[in-house]
């Protein structure tokens, strides 16, 4: 068998189960932010957070797609290595920026949600709050 087509079945099956298990611990943890972000409503956090999943699962497992072909000739098992740990190198630094890119991008919204909640008066602008003495 050629080792190459090796090279290539190693690096479909690492990638692909880096993808689901990066996409599947995102999702969990990434839940409860969601939640959060959009104040409380689970439901909307449920199909957000699967949205955002499929997206991942989409542009990662597209690009591993994409970065399967190698122009170089894999001879012996060292060169079975070198050339994965490129590739699952680059397919690591992928699912890093994609997940840094999506806590950002949440972090703003959330960000965001929690100065407009900062924005509205503790009491109705017609209310009082109690103070106390001065001696007490």
């Amino acid at each position: 068998m050629d080792l190459t087509v090796v090279a290539y079945a190693v690096y479909l099956v690492v990638s692909v189960a880096l993808t689901v298990w990066v996409a599947r611990t995102l999702s969990t943890n990434g839940r409860v932010f969601l939640a959060d972000v959009l104040h409380g409503n689970e439901q909307l956090a449920d199909a957000v957070n699967h949205l955002l999943v499929v997206g991942f699962y989409l542009v990662n497992l597209g690009f591993v797609a994409l970065y399967l072909k190698s122009a170089d000739t894999v001879d012996d098992a060292r060169q079975i290595f070198e050339a994965l740990s490129v590739k699952l190198g680059v397919v690591l630094l992928v699912l890093g920026v994609m997940h840094l890119g999506n806590v950002y991008v949440l972090n703003k919204i959330r960000r965001r949600g929690l100065m407009e909640r900062e924005q509205y008066p503790p009491v109705d602008p017609d209310g009082y709050t109690a103070t106390r003495p001065a001696g007490a």
